[in-house]
Protein backbone atom coordinates (compact mmCIF):
# COMPACT_ATOMS: atom_id res chain seq x y z
CA UNK A 1 0.00 0.00 0.00
CA UNK A 2 1.60 3.17 -1.19
CA UNK A 3 1.62 5.53 1.98
CA UNK A 4 1.45 8.48 -0.22
CA UNK A 5 -1.98 7.18 -1.16
CA UNK A 6 -2.79 6.52 2.05
CA UNK A 7 -2.81 9.96 3.30
CA UNK A 8 -5.26 11.35 1.13
CA UNK A 9 -8.28 9.02 1.25
CA UNK A 10 -10.58 11.53 0.56
CA UNK A 11 -9.50 13.40 -2.59
CA UNK A 12 -10.22 10.82 -5.00
CA UNK A 13 -13.56 10.53 -6.73
CA UNK A 14 -15.07 7.21 -6.56
CA UNK A 15 -17.84 5.39 -9.26
CA UNK A 16 -20.96 5.11 -7.15
CA UNK A 17 -20.84 1.48 -8.87
CA UNK A 18 -17.66 0.57 -6.36
CA UNK A 19 -19.37 2.28 -3.38
CA UNK A 20 -22.13 -0.34 -4.08
CA UNK A 21 -20.13 -3.02 -5.11
CA UNK A 22 -18.12 -2.56 -1.91
CA UNK A 23 -21.14 -2.18 0.22
CA UNK A 24 -22.62 -5.66 -1.11
CA UNK A 25 -19.55 -8.17 -0.76
CA UNK A 26 -17.86 -6.17 2.74
CA UNK A 27 -18.72 -7.17 6.22
CA UNK A 28 -18.35 -3.13 7.39
CA UNK A 29 -18.56 0.03 6.21
CA UNK A 30 -15.12 1.80 5.19
CA UNK A 31 -13.63 4.81 3.77
CA UNK A 32 -12.77 4.13 -0.37
CA UNK A 33 -8.78 3.84 -0.51
CA UNK A 34 -7.51 5.40 -3.68
CA UNK A 35 -5.94 2.61 -5.04
CA UNK A 36 -9.22 1.17 -5.01
CA UNK A 37 -10.40 4.39 -6.74
CA UNK A 38 -7.76 3.69 -9.32
CA UNK A 39 -9.10 0.18 -10.12
CA UNK A 40 -12.44 1.22 -10.94
CA UNK A 41 -14.01 -1.03 -13.53
CA UNK A 42 -15.68 0.86 -16.67
CA UNK A 43 -18.33 -0.90 -18.25
CA UNK A 44 -18.10 0.95 -21.61
CA UNK A 45 -14.50 0.02 -22.73
CA UNK A 46 -15.26 -3.02 -24.31
CA UNK A 47 -14.92 -4.58 -27.69
CA UNK A 48 -17.45 -6.95 -29.38
CA UNK A 49 -16.49 -10.08 -30.86
CA UNK A 50 -18.42 -12.39 -32.90
CA UNK A 51 -17.78 -16.49 -32.40
CA UNK A 52 -19.67 -19.63 -33.00
CA UNK A 53 -20.74 -21.84 -30.10
CA UNK A 54 -21.69 -25.12 -31.63
CA UNK A 55 -22.07 -23.67 -35.12
CA UNK A 56 -24.12 -20.82 -33.70
CA UNK A 57 -22.93 -17.48 -33.55
CA UNK A 58 -23.10 -15.58 -30.03
CA UNK A 59 -21.33 -12.03 -29.30
CA UNK A 60 -19.24 -11.49 -26.66
CA UNK A 61 -17.98 -8.43 -25.01
CA UNK A 62 -14.16 -8.24 -24.54
CA UNK A 63 -12.66 -6.39 -22.06
CA UNK A 64 -8.97 -6.21 -22.89
CA UNK A 65 -5.89 -6.78 -20.12
CA UNK A 66 -7.27 -4.94 -16.80
CA UNK A 67 -5.05 -4.40 -14.36
CA UNK A 68 -5.94 -5.67 -11.39
CA UNK A 69 -3.67 -4.31 -8.89
CA UNK A 70 -2.95 -0.85 -8.68
CA UNK A 71 0.91 -1.34 -8.10
CA UNK A 72 1.79 -4.58 -10.35
CA UNK A 73 5.20 -5.71 -10.53
CA UNK A 74 7.45 -4.75 -13.44
CA UNK A 75 8.40 -7.33 -15.94
CA UNK A 76 11.34 -7.81 -18.18
CA UNK A 77 10.35 -7.25 -22.02
CA UNK A 78 12.34 -10.66 -22.65
CA UNK A 79 10.92 -13.80 -20.66
CA UNK A 80 11.84 -17.22 -20.84
CA UNK A 81 8.74 -19.88 -20.47
CA UNK A 82 7.80 -23.46 -20.60
CA UNK A 83 7.68 -23.23 -25.07
CA UNK A 84 11.27 -20.87 -24.64
CA UNK A 85 11.85 -17.19 -24.96
CA UNK A 86 9.07 -14.87 -25.82
CA UNK A 87 8.49 -11.13 -25.69
CA UNK A 88 6.25 -9.54 -24.34
CA UNK A 89 4.26 -6.69 -25.12
CA UNK A 90 2.74 -5.36 -21.76
CA UNK A 91 5.48 -4.70 -19.22
CA UNK A 92 3.97 -2.77 -16.85
CA UNK A 93 0.73 -5.24 -16.17
CA UNK A 94 1.20 -8.33 -18.26
CA UNK A 95 0.96 -10.68 -15.71
CA UNK A 96 -1.37 -9.44 -12.98
CA UNK A 97 -4.07 -8.71 -15.44
CA UNK A 98 -7.14 -10.18 -17.05
CA UNK A 99 -9.72 -10.38 -19.93
CA UNK A 100 -13.22 -10.48 -19.38
CA UNK A 101 -15.88 -12.17 -21.94
CA UNK A 102 -19.22 -11.73 -21.65
CA UNK A 103 -21.45 -13.51 -23.58
CA UNK A 104 -24.61 -11.53 -25.32
CA UNK A 105 -27.12 -13.92 -22.66
CA UNK A 106 -25.04 -12.12 -19.55
CA UNK A 107 -24.82 -8.31 -20.98
CA UNK A 108 -26.83 -7.43 -18.06
CA UNK A 109 -27.04 -10.40 -15.64
CA UNK A 110 -25.30 -9.92 -12.39
CA UNK A 111 -26.50 -13.23 -11.49
CA UNK A 112 -24.08 -15.16 -14.14
CA UNK A 113 -21.21 -17.50 -12.54
CA UNK A 114 -17.68 -16.47 -13.45
CA UNK A 115 -15.47 -18.75 -15.03
CA UNK A 116 -12.19 -17.66 -13.54
CA UNK A 117 -9.68 -19.99 -15.63
CA UNK A 118 -6.14 -19.47 -14.43
CA UNK A 119 -3.49 -20.92 -17.54
CA UNK A 120 -0.69 -21.63 -15.40
CA UNK A 121 1.64 -25.09 -15.81
CA UNK A 122 4.35 -26.00 -14.02
CA UNK A 123 3.69 -23.19 -11.33
CA UNK A 124 5.19 -21.18 -14.30
CA UNK A 125 4.35 -17.51 -14.50
CA UNK A 126 1.28 -16.90 -16.48
CA UNK A 127 1.60 -13.88 -18.90
CA UNK A 128 -2.35 -12.92 -20.21
CA UNK A 129 -3.80 -14.97 -22.55
CA UNK A 130 -6.81 -14.68 -24.82
CA UNK A 131 -9.26 -17.91 -24.56
CA UNK A 132 -12.22 -15.91 -26.97
CA UNK A 133 -10.70 -14.52 -30.58
CA UNK A 134 -12.87 -12.96 -33.08
CA UNK A 135 -13.84 -15.36 -35.09
CA UNK A 136 -12.64 -18.23 -33.57
CA UNK A 137 -15.31 -21.87 -33.70
CA UNK A 138 -16.31 -23.34 -30.13
CA UNK A 139 -17.91 -26.99 -29.56
CA UNK A 140 -19.38 -26.77 -25.95
CA UNK A 141 -18.90 -31.06 -25.95
CA UNK A 142 -15.11 -30.85 -26.00
CA UNK A 143 -14.27 -26.75 -24.88
CA UNK A 144 -14.75 -25.29 -21.61
CA UNK A 145 -14.40 -21.84 -23.36
CA UNK A 146 -17.51 -22.81 -25.47
CA UNK A 147 -19.29 -24.53 -22.98
CA UNK A 148 -18.66 -21.68 -20.70
CA UNK A 149 -20.02 -18.85 -23.49
CA UNK A 150 -22.24 -21.53 -24.03
CA UNK A 151 -23.85 -21.59 -20.61
CA UNK A 152 -23.74 -17.92 -20.29
CA UNK A 153 -21.25 -17.32 -17.83
CA UNK A 154 -18.80 -14.72 -17.66
CA UNK A 155 -15.17 -15.91 -18.99
CA UNK A 156 -12.21 -14.61 -17.44
CA UNK A 157 -8.46 -15.28 -18.22
CA UNK A 158 -6.01 -14.46 -15.25
CA UNK A 159 -2.17 -13.72 -15.69
CA UNK A 160 -0.25 -14.28 -12.51
CA UNK A 161 3.26 -13.75 -11.16
CA UNK A 162 5.37 -17.41 -10.74
CA UNK A 163 8.03 -19.11 -10.93
CA UNK A 164 10.64 -18.11 -14.11
CA UNK A 165 9.16 -14.70 -13.93
CA UNK A 166 11.98 -12.31 -15.17
CA UNK A 167 11.40 -8.39 -13.70
CA UNK A 168 12.38 -5.59 -15.07
CA UNK A 169 15.17 -5.08 -12.78
CA UNK A 170 16.21 -8.67 -12.99
CA UNK A 171 15.11 -10.11 -10.58
CA UNK A 172 12.26 -13.06 -9.73
CA UNK A 173 9.60 -11.33 -8.69
CA UNK A 174 7.55 -14.48 -9.09
CA UNK A 175 8.84 -16.43 -6.44
CA UNK A 176 6.13 -18.16 -3.78
CA UNK A 177 3.75 -16.97 -2.72
CA UNK A 178 2.87 -14.62 -5.68
CA UNK A 179 0.68 -16.61 -7.35
CA UNK A 180 -1.92 -16.83 -5.27
CA UNK A 181 -1.22 -13.84 -3.58
CA UNK A 182 -2.31 -12.28 -7.29
CA UNK A 183 -5.27 -14.84 -8.08
CA UNK A 184 -6.28 -13.40 -4.68
CA UNK A 185 -5.99 -9.97 -6.35
CA UNK A 186 -8.09 -10.44 -9.00
CA UNK A 187 -10.75 -12.36 -7.00
CA UNK A 188 -10.55 -8.95 -5.29
CA UNK A 189 -10.92 -6.71 -8.19
CA UNK A 190 -14.18 -8.31 -9.22
CA UNK A 191 -15.50 -7.99 -5.83
CA UNK A 192 -14.73 -4.70 -5.78
CA UNK A 193 -16.02 -3.99 -9.22
CA UNK A 194 -19.41 -6.70 -8.37
CA UNK A 195 -22.00 -3.93 -9.25
CA UNK A 196 -21.07 -2.60 -12.22
CA UNK A 197 -19.15 -5.75 -13.83
CA UNK A 198 -21.74 -8.01 -15.70
CA UNK A 199 -21.54 -11.65 -13.34
CA UNK A 200 -21.38 -12.59 -9.80
CA UNK A 201 -18.72 -12.00 -7.76
CA UNK A 202 -20.12 -14.59 -5.33
CA UNK A 203 -20.21 -17.28 -7.85
CA UNK A 204 -16.22 -17.58 -9.09
CA UNK A 205 -15.39 -20.88 -10.32
CA UNK A 206 -12.02 -21.52 -10.59
CA UNK A 207 -10.68 -23.55 -13.40
CA UNK A 208 -6.67 -25.12 -13.89
CA UNK A 209 -4.68 -27.67 -14.88
CA UNK A 210 -1.55 -29.00 -13.21
CA UNK A 211 0.23 -25.90 -11.84
CA UNK A 212 -2.76 -24.44 -12.22
CA UNK A 213 -4.70 -27.29 -10.36
CA UNK A 214 -2.46 -26.25 -7.56
CA UNK A 215 -3.46 -22.57 -7.20
CA UNK A 216 -7.09 -22.89 -8.24
CA UNK A 217 -7.30 -25.19 -4.86
CA UNK A 218 -4.74 -23.04 -2.41
CA UNK A 219 -7.41 -20.15 -3.64
CA UNK A 220 -10.15 -22.28 -2.82
CA UNK A 221 -8.46 -23.24 0.17
CA UNK A 222 -7.41 -20.06 1.91
CA UNK A 223 -10.28 -17.44 1.52
CA UNK A 224 -9.84 -14.61 3.76
CA UNK A 225 -6.68 -15.24 5.12
CA UNK A 226 -5.18 -12.63 6.77
CA UNK A 227 -1.99 -14.20 6.46
CA UNK A 228 -1.76 -12.89 2.36
CA UNK A 229 -2.77 -8.88 3.72
CA UNK A 230 0.96 -7.84 3.12
CA UNK A 231 1.51 -9.74 0.04
CA UNK A 232 -1.71 -8.05 -0.91
CA UNK A 233 -0.58 -4.36 0.34
CA UNK A 234 2.27 -4.80 -1.52
CA UNK A 235 1.19 -4.87 -4.89
CA UNK A 236 -1.85 -2.28 -4.72
CA UNK A 237 -4.52 -5.22 -4.26
CA UNK A 238 -8.01 -4.13 -3.88
CA UNK A 239 -9.73 -4.08 -0.86
CA UNK A 240 -6.71 -3.65 2.21
CA UNK A 241 -7.00 -0.13 3.83
CA UNK A 242 -4.34 2.49 5.19
CA UNK A 243 -3.49 0.05 7.92
CA UNK A 244 -2.67 -2.91 5.84
CA UNK A 245 -6.39 -4.54 7.29
CA UNK A 246 -8.67 -6.26 4.39
CA UNK A 247 -11.87 -4.58 3.57
CA UNK A 248 -13.11 -7.42 0.97
CA UNK A 249 -13.19 -10.79 0.28
CA UNK A 250 -11.14 -13.31 -2.02
CA UNK A 251 -13.27 -16.46 -0.90
CA UNK A 252 -14.38 -18.22 -4.00
CA UNK A 253 -17.40 -20.32 -4.49
CA UNK A 254 -16.28 -23.56 -6.77
CA UNK A 255 -13.09 -24.98 -7.49
CA UNK A 256 -12.87 -26.87 -10.72
CA UNK A 257 -9.07 -28.61 -10.43
CA UNK A 258 -7.37 -31.19 -12.53
CA UNK A 259 -4.34 -33.33 -11.58
CA UNK A 260 -3.39 -30.41 -9.09
CA UNK A 261 0.63 -29.92 -9.11
CA UNK A 262 0.64 -29.03 -5.04
CA UNK A 263 1.68 -30.07 -1.14
CA UNK A 264 5.28 -29.40 -2.66
CA UNK A 265 6.54 -29.50 0.79
CA UNK A 266 5.92 -32.98 0.86
CA UNK A 267 5.27 -34.35 -2.84
CA UNK A 268 9.01 -35.78 -3.43
CA UNK A 269 8.42 -38.13 -0.19
CA UNK A 270 4.66 -39.29 -1.40
CA UNK A 271 6.36 -39.92 -4.99
CA UNK A 272 8.96 -41.75 -4.08
CA UNK A 273 7.40 -43.73 -1.72
CA UNK A 274 4.85 -44.31 -4.55
CA UNK A 275 6.93 -45.38 -6.94
CA UNK A 276 9.49 -47.35 -4.92
CA UNK A 277 6.87 -49.37 -2.37
CA UNK A 278 6.33 -51.81 -5.06
CA UNK A 279 9.68 -51.72 -7.03
CA UNK A 280 8.02 -49.15 -10.00
CA UNK A 281 11.20 -47.53 -10.40
CA UNK A 282 13.33 -50.91 -10.48
CA UNK A 283 10.78 -52.36 -12.87
CA UNK A 284 11.08 -49.72 -15.40
CA UNK A 285 14.50 -48.91 -15.21
CA UNK A 286 14.41 -45.58 -13.54
CA UNK A 287 16.22 -45.66 -10.04
CA UNK A 288 19.27 -43.70 -11.12
CA UNK A 289 19.94 -43.28 -7.38
CA UNK A 290 18.17 -46.31 -5.13
CA UNK A 291 20.12 -44.61 -2.28
CA UNK A 292 18.16 -41.26 -2.47
CA UNK A 293 14.72 -42.91 -3.49
CA UNK A 294 15.01 -44.92 -0.22
CA UNK A 295 15.93 -42.30 2.38
CA UNK A 296 13.40 -39.88 0.69
CA UNK A 297 10.59 -42.49 0.93
CA UNK A 298 10.81 -43.25 4.70
CA UNK A 299 9.36 -40.06 5.66
CA UNK A 300 6.31 -40.79 3.99
CA UNK A 301 4.75 -42.92 6.87
CA UNK A 302 4.96 -40.10 9.56
CA UNK A 303 3.79 -38.03 6.81
CA UNK A 304 0.77 -39.49 6.24
CA UNK A 305 -0.07 -39.98 10.16
CA UNK A 306 0.03 -36.60 10.99
CA UNK A 307 -2.22 -35.10 8.47
CA UNK A 308 -5.27 -37.56 10.87
CA UNK A 309 -7.06 -38.23 7.47
CA UNK A 310 -10.11 -40.93 7.26
CA UNK A 311 -11.04 -43.04 4.48
CA UNK A 312 -15.09 -42.37 3.95
CA UNK A 313 -15.83 -46.09 6.16
CA UNK A 314 -14.01 -43.80 8.92
CA UNK A 315 -10.91 -46.07 9.08
CA UNK A 316 -7.36 -43.88 9.43
CA UNK A 317 -5.58 -43.16 6.04
CA UNK A 318 -2.10 -44.29 6.57
CA UNK A 319 0.98 -45.75 4.73
CA UNK A 320 -0.32 -49.24 5.72
CA UNK A 321 -3.15 -48.70 3.57
CA UNK A 322 -2.77 -46.43 1.32
CA UNK A 323 -2.01 -48.93 -1.57
CA UNK A 324 -5.47 -50.14 -0.39
CA UNK A 325 -6.90 -46.85 -0.90
CA UNK A 326 -5.25 -46.06 -4.16
CA UNK A 327 -6.53 -49.39 -5.85
CA UNK A 328 -10.24 -48.56 -4.36
CA UNK A 329 -10.15 -45.41 -6.00
CA UNK A 330 -8.61 -47.08 -9.80
CA UNK A 331 -11.41 -49.91 -9.39
CA UNK A 332 -14.20 -46.88 -8.59
CA UNK A 333 -12.58 -44.73 -11.80
CA UNK A 334 -13.11 -48.00 -14.22
CA UNK A 335 -16.63 -49.30 -13.02
CA UNK A 336 -17.83 -44.96 -13.44
CA UNK A 337 -16.63 -45.32 -16.70
CA UNK A 338 -17.99 -48.61 -17.72
CA UNK A 339 -21.40 -47.78 -16.36
CA UNK A 340 -21.55 -44.41 -18.09
CA UNK A 341 -22.12 -45.41 -21.64
CA UNK A 342 -22.56 -49.40 -22.92
CA UNK A 343 -19.76 -48.42 -25.89
CA UNK A 344 -17.38 -47.73 -23.01
CA UNK A 345 -15.20 -51.17 -22.15
CA UNK A 346 -11.93 -51.67 -20.59
CA UNK A 347 -9.77 -53.83 -22.66
CA UNK A 348 -9.34 -57.76 -21.33
CA UNK A 349 -6.63 -59.10 -19.37
CA UNK A 350 -4.08 -59.49 -22.64
CA UNK A 351 -5.78 -57.19 -24.74
CA UNK A 352 -4.13 -53.56 -25.64
CA UNK A 353 -5.02 -50.52 -24.14
CA UNK A 354 -4.45 -48.02 -27.62
CA UNK A 355 -2.94 -45.17 -26.29
CA UNK A 356 -3.31 -41.53 -28.53
CA UNK A 357 -0.75 -38.54 -27.47
CA UNK A 358 0.76 -36.18 -29.01
CA UNK A 359 -0.27 -32.46 -30.68
CA UNK A 360 -0.22 -30.21 -33.53
CA UNK A 361 2.62 -31.32 -34.35
CA UNK A 362 1.11 -34.62 -35.13
CA UNK A 363 -0.29 -37.61 -32.62
CA UNK A 364 1.38 -41.08 -32.13
CA UNK A 365 -0.45 -44.37 -31.09
CA UNK A 366 1.08 -46.74 -28.65
CA UNK A 367 -0.22 -50.02 -27.47
CA UNK A 368 0.26 -51.65 -24.06
CA UNK A 369 -0.31 -54.48 -22.89
CA UNK A 370 -3.45 -55.09 -20.22
CA UNK A 371 -1.67 -56.79 -17.62
CA UNK A 372 -2.94 -55.60 -14.73
CA UNK A 373 -7.00 -55.21 -14.61
CA UNK A 374 -9.44 -57.87 -14.72
CA UNK A 375 -13.06 -56.55 -15.25
CA UNK A 376 -16.65 -58.10 -16.74
CA UNK A 377 -17.56 -55.19 -19.17
CA UNK A 378 -21.08 -57.17 -19.49
CA UNK A 379 -21.68 -56.19 -15.59
CA UNK A 380 -19.49 -53.13 -15.66
CA UNK A 381 -17.51 -54.34 -12.76
CA UNK A 382 -13.71 -54.80 -11.92
CA UNK A 383 -12.60 -58.21 -10.70
CA UNK A 384 -9.25 -57.62 -10.12
CA UNK A 385 -6.23 -55.31 -10.19
CA UNK A 386 -2.72 -56.18 -9.32
CA UNK A 387 -1.23 -52.56 -8.07
CA UNK A 388 2.43 -53.38 -8.85
CA UNK A 389 1.86 -53.90 -12.18
CA UNK A 390 -0.65 -51.28 -12.20
CA UNK A 391 1.87 -48.81 -11.25
CA UNK A 392 4.49 -50.35 -13.75
CA UNK A 393 1.86 -49.56 -16.88
CA UNK A 394 2.04 -46.05 -15.48
CA UNK A 395 5.92 -45.63 -15.49
CA UNK A 396 6.12 -47.12 -18.89
CA UNK A 397 4.07 -44.48 -20.55
CA UNK A 398 6.02 -41.84 -19.41
CA UNK A 399 9.37 -42.05 -17.96
CA UNK A 400 9.28 -41.43 -14.47
CA UNK A 401 10.64 -37.98 -12.83
CA UNK A 402 14.20 -37.73 -11.32
CA UNK A 403 14.84 -38.22 -7.43
CA UNK A 404 13.69 -36.07 -6.17
CA UNK A 405 10.82 -35.36 -8.37
CA UNK A 406 10.31 -31.33 -7.34
CA UNK A 407 13.23 -30.14 -6.23
CA UNK A 408 16.33 -31.54 -7.86
CA UNK A 409 17.64 -28.31 -8.26
CA UNK A 410 21.41 -27.58 -5.97
CA UNK A 411 21.51 -31.49 -5.56
CA UNK A 412 24.68 -34.22 -7.11
CA UNK A 413 25.73 -30.74 -9.02
CA UNK A 414 22.46 -30.31 -10.86
CA UNK A 415 21.80 -26.39 -11.74
CA UNK A 416 19.67 -27.59 -15.02
CA UNK A 417 16.47 -29.12 -13.72
CA UNK A 418 13.37 -27.54 -14.67
CA UNK A 419 11.86 -28.39 -10.87
CA UNK A 420 10.17 -26.38 -8.62
CA UNK A 421 12.92 -25.03 -6.89
CA UNK A 422 13.31 -21.74 -8.80
CA UNK A 423 9.76 -21.23 -6.84
CA UNK A 424 10.91 -20.50 -3.79
CA UNK A 425 13.86 -18.43 -2.19
CA UNK A 426 14.22 -14.59 -2.19
CA UNK A 427 13.61 -12.39 -5.28
CA UNK A 428 16.90 -11.77 -6.01
CA UNK A 429 18.36 -15.83 -5.64
CA UNK A 430 17.84 -17.62 -8.53
CA UNK A 431 16.55 -20.80 -6.54
CA UNK A 432 16.27 -22.20 -3.07
CA UNK A 433 15.63 -25.87 -1.95
CA UNK A 434 12.35 -25.83 -0.14
CA UNK A 435 12.66 -29.58 1.55
CA UNK A 436 14.46 -30.88 3.90
CA UNK A 437 16.35 -34.13 1.92
CA UNK A 438 17.23 -31.63 -0.98
CA UNK A 439 18.75 -29.07 1.18
CA UNK A 440 20.53 -31.09 3.20
CA UNK A 441 21.77 -32.71 0.28
CA UNK A 442 22.24 -29.42 -1.62
CA UNK A 443 26.29 -28.95 -2.88
CA UNK A 444 26.55 -26.62 -5.59
CA UNK A 445 28.57 -24.24 -4.01
CA UNK A 446 27.83 -20.76 -3.78
CA UNK A 447 24.25 -20.75 -4.95
CA UNK A 448 22.62 -19.54 -1.34
CA UNK A 449 21.13 -22.66 -0.70
CA UNK A 450 21.79 -25.54 1.48
CA UNK A 451 23.83 -26.01 4.44
CA UNK A 452 27.01 -25.88 2.80
CA UNK A 453 26.00 -22.40 2.00
CA UNK A 454 24.50 -21.35 5.29
CA UNK A 455 26.09 -23.78 7.23
CA UNK A 456 22.69 -24.30 9.30
CA UNK A 457 20.86 -27.60 8.59
CA UNK A 458 17.44 -27.40 7.63
CA UNK A 459 16.19 -27.43 11.01
CA UNK A 460 18.13 -24.72 11.59
CA UNK A 461 17.67 -22.80 8.96
CA UNK A 462 13.65 -22.76 8.80
CA UNK A 463 13.84 -22.29 12.87
CA UNK A 464 15.21 -18.74 12.59
CA UNK A 465 12.91 -15.90 13.07
CA UNK A 466 14.33 -14.34 9.84
CA UNK A 467 13.31 -17.02 8.01
CA UNK A 468 10.63 -16.49 4.97
CA UNK A 469 11.01 -20.13 3.45
CA UNK A 470 8.77 -21.85 5.37
CA UNK A 471 6.27 -19.63 4.85
CA UNK A 472 7.15 -19.66 0.96
CA UNK A 473 5.74 -23.05 1.30
CA UNK A 474 3.15 -22.90 3.36
CA UNK A 475 1.06 -20.15 1.40
CA UNK A 476 0.96 -22.15 -1.20
CA UNK A 477 -0.19 -25.16 -0.06
CA UNK A 478 -4.42 -25.56 0.56
CA UNK A 479 -3.49 -28.62 3.57
CA UNK A 480 -2.54 -25.76 5.64
CA UNK A 481 -5.78 -23.98 4.92
CA UNK A 482 -8.26 -26.82 4.44
CA UNK A 483 -9.62 -27.45 7.65
CA UNK A 484 -8.71 -24.15 9.51
CA UNK A 485 -10.92 -20.93 10.14
CA UNK A 486 -9.53 -19.53 6.71
CA UNK A 487 -13.40 -19.53 4.02
CA UNK A 488 -12.29 -22.57 1.83
CA UNK A 489 -14.61 -23.30 -1.19
CA UNK A 490 -17.92 -25.03 -0.36
CA UNK A 491 -17.79 -26.70 -3.75
CA UNK A 492 -15.23 -28.76 -5.31
CA UNK A 493 -14.59 -30.73 -8.50
CA UNK A 494 -11.03 -32.24 -8.68
CA UNK A 495 -9.89 -34.85 -11.53
CA UNK A 496 -6.28 -36.83 -11.14
CA UNK A 497 -6.11 -39.15 -14.29
CA UNK A 498 -5.33 -43.00 -13.60
CA UNK A 499 -2.03 -42.53 -16.00
CA UNK A 500 -0.96 -39.20 -14.19
CA UNK A 501 3.05 -39.54 -13.14
CA UNK A 502 3.42 -36.20 -12.78
CA UNK A 503 2.18 -36.43 -9.56
CA UNK A 504 1.72 -39.24 -6.90
CA UNK A 505 -1.80 -40.00 -6.56
CA UNK A 506 -1.68 -39.58 -3.08
CA UNK A 507 -1.57 -35.82 -3.40
CA UNK A 508 -5.08 -35.56 -4.65
CA UNK A 509 -6.46 -38.36 -2.45
CA UNK A 510 -5.13 -37.04 0.36
CA UNK A 511 -6.82 -33.55 -0.54
CA UNK A 512 -10.12 -34.83 -0.60
CA UNK A 513 -10.08 -36.72 2.22
CA UNK A 514 -8.92 -33.38 3.53
CA UNK A 515 -11.80 -31.82 2.21
CA UNK A 516 -14.49 -34.30 2.81
CA UNK A 517 -13.65 -33.51 6.78
CA UNK A 518 -14.13 -29.81 6.13
CA UNK A 519 -17.54 -28.73 7.66
CA UNK A 520 -17.61 -26.00 5.73
CA UNK A 521 -17.12 -27.98 2.31
CA UNK A 522 -21.02 -29.10 1.12
CA UNK A 523 -19.84 -30.72 -2.22
CA UNK A 524 -16.90 -32.76 -3.29
CA UNK A 525 -16.81 -34.51 -6.28
CA UNK A 526 -13.18 -36.36 -6.76
CA UNK A 527 -12.24 -39.29 -8.54
CA UNK A 528 -9.40 -41.31 -10.89
CA UNK A 529 -10.32 -40.14 -13.96
CA UNK A 530 -10.28 -43.43 -16.40
CA UNK A 531 -7.36 -43.59 -18.82
CA UNK A 532 -6.39 -39.59 -18.49
CA UNK A 533 -2.82 -38.81 -18.27
CA UNK A 534 -1.48 -35.33 -16.94
CA UNK A 535 -4.40 -33.40 -18.61
CA UNK A 536 -7.30 -30.94 -17.87
CA UNK A 537 -10.82 -30.58 -19.27
CA UNK A 538 -11.30 -33.74 -20.78
CA UNK A 539 -14.77 -33.94 -19.36
CA UNK A 540 -16.29 -30.53 -20.24
CA UNK A 541 -20.06 -31.78 -20.46
CA UNK A 542 -19.16 -33.36 -16.96
CA UNK A 543 -17.87 -30.85 -15.09
CA UNK A 544 -20.02 -28.20 -16.74
CA UNK A 545 -22.59 -30.07 -15.48
CA UNK A 546 -21.52 -30.10 -12.10
CA UNK A 547 -20.72 -26.45 -12.03
CA UNK A 548 -24.80 -26.07 -13.10
CA UNK A 549 -25.81 -28.41 -10.55
CA UNK A 550 -23.50 -26.62 -7.72
CA UNK A 551 -24.65 -22.96 -8.95
CA UNK A 552 -28.38 -24.48 -9.08
CA UNK A 553 -28.38 -25.24 -5.16
CA UNK A 554 -27.18 -22.18 -4.07
CA UNK A 555 -29.92 -19.86 -5.12
CA UNK A 556 -29.60 -16.45 -5.81
CA UNK A 557 -26.71 -14.69 -5.42
CA UNK A 558 -28.54 -11.22 -5.06
CA UNK A 559 -30.70 -12.21 -2.44
CA UNK A 560 -28.29 -14.70 -0.41
CA UNK A 561 -25.44 -11.83 0.06
CA UNK A 562 -22.28 -13.01 2.26
CA UNK A 563 -21.82 -11.33 5.44
CA UNK A 564 -19.07 -13.22 6.87
CA UNK A 565 -16.06 -11.73 8.16
CA UNK A 566 -13.50 -10.15 5.80
CA UNK A 567 -10.21 -11.32 6.69
CA UNK A 568 -9.28 -14.53 9.21
CA UNK A 569 -6.21 -15.81 10.37
CA UNK A 570 -6.05 -19.51 9.96
CA UNK A 571 -4.64 -21.67 12.40
CA UNK A 572 -1.43 -23.09 10.54
CA UNK A 573 -0.93 -26.33 11.35
CA UNK A 574 2.45 -28.01 12.14
CA UNK A 575 4.15 -29.93 9.04
CA UNK A 576 6.85 -32.69 9.70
Amino acid sequence: MAIAGSLALTAFAVPSSAVASQGRTASHAHAVDPEDAALAFDAGAYTTLTVAVDGQPVKVRSYKELCYVADPVAAAAQQSGINGSTTIGNTRCGYESMNVFVPETAFDDQRAPVYFAVNNAGWMASYIKASVTDGASYNSATSNVGAALKAGYVFVDVANRSRGLVGADGSSPGKAPAAAVDAKAAVRYLRLNDAAMPGSAERIVVNGTSGGGALSSILGASGNSAEYDSHLAAIGAAGIDAEGRSTLRDDVFAVDAYCPITDLGNADTAYEWLYNVLGTRDATGSNATPEDAAEIAAGFPAYEKSLKLRNPDGSRLTADDMLDTIEKEVIRSAETYMKADPANTVPALGATFDITSGGPGGTTTKSYVNDWIDVDNATDKVLSVDMAKYLKFVATQATLKTTPAFDAVGVHGNTTSRTETNLFGPYTQTYMNYTEWSWNHNDVAGDGSGADDTGLTWDQYTGRRSTTLDDQIHLIDPMDFVGTSADTAPNWYVRNGTRDRDTSFIVSVNLDRALEADQQVKNVDYRLAWNQPHAGNYDVPEAMAWIAEVVGKAGDPLATPHHGPVSRQPHRQSRP
